[in-house]
């Protein structure tokens, strides 16, 4: 994308909001699964995790693209940016679709609006941080290079 920043002045800033996004959902997991354990995978439609709807498959979901999230974060290499932005639009997804049909049968992941509003607060600062945290040589950074050429014509 031509528009995207590289090497972002805060890019150190959005990069830890990504891993903080990965941590909470690695949390989230991580309750859920002491939580929703004993329910079976699709269980009861009243357990709560940290006030959201939840059951033991978004657990399980949830702590793996924490853990996704937050390895990619500590490699860095713009790894990190790849992922963000992929499970981000992700979870944008998940989240449009539960809000959807969630007073329906179709609601197997068993979300609330709480959940919807949660999941899309964490996939946009995921979208957010996959965006500012790009990291080029200095040689490569700015503008592409067709732009930079028709500018120094």
């Amino acid at each position: 994308m031509a528009h995207t920043p590289v090497n972002h002045p805060l890019r150190p800033l959005y990069r830890a909001l990504g891993a903080a996004a990965g941590v909470y959902l690695i949390v989230f997991g991580v309750i859920g699964l002491i939580i929703t354990g004993g329910d079976g995978l699709f269980g009861n439609p009243d357990d709560l995790v940290l006030g959201q709807r939840s059951n033991l498959f978004w657990s399980i979901v949830s702590l793996l693209i924490g853990a996704i999230v937050l390895i990619a974060a500590v490699i860095g290499k713009n790894a990190d940016v790849e992922v963000d932005k992929y499970f981000g639009w992700g979870l944008v997804g998940v989240g449009s679709y539960c809000l959807a049909v969630s007073r329906t049968d179709a609601n197997f992941l068993n979300f609330g609006i709480a959940t919807v509003i949660v999941t899309y607060l964490v996939a946009l600062v995921l979208i957010t941080a996959g965006l500012y945290s790009k990291v080029a040589p200095e040689e490569r950074q700015g503008a592409p290079r067709q732009v930079r050429e028709a500018r120094s014509a």
